[in-house]
């Protein structure tokens, strides 16, 4: 449970981050009169389809390790019934 509640205050703290970075990229950006729009403009996409492609590596990393612990623990439950059923034969010689 401990460790639920400091996962959470970890993501506030990132997304609070995240959300202080785009404020003040944007404060940077309006303000800056030398810099054209479109340089603007090409600055934010790139900026947000940077953070989109951040999201889904983060996304497809987590969803990978979550197959492989779910094969794991198929792996170990399907060894340990055949263990049970091994030791539960009279027949066996183990």
């Amino acid at each position: 449970m401990n460790t639920r509640n400091e996962n959470a205050l970890i993501l506030m703290l990132n997304g609070a981050g995240v959300v202080l970075a785009y404020v003040l990229l944007a404060i940077s950006l309006w303000l800056s009169t030398d810099v054209p729009l479109a340089t603007k403009g090409y600055w934010g996409m790139g900026v947000v389809l940077l953070t989109l492609s951040l999201i889904n590596v983060v996304k497809y990393r987590f969803d990978y390790r979550s197959s492989e612990d779910r094969i794991n623990r198929i792996e170990e439950a399907r060894n340990e019934k055949l263990l049970e059923e091994a030791l539960k034969d009279p027949k066996s010689d183990i």
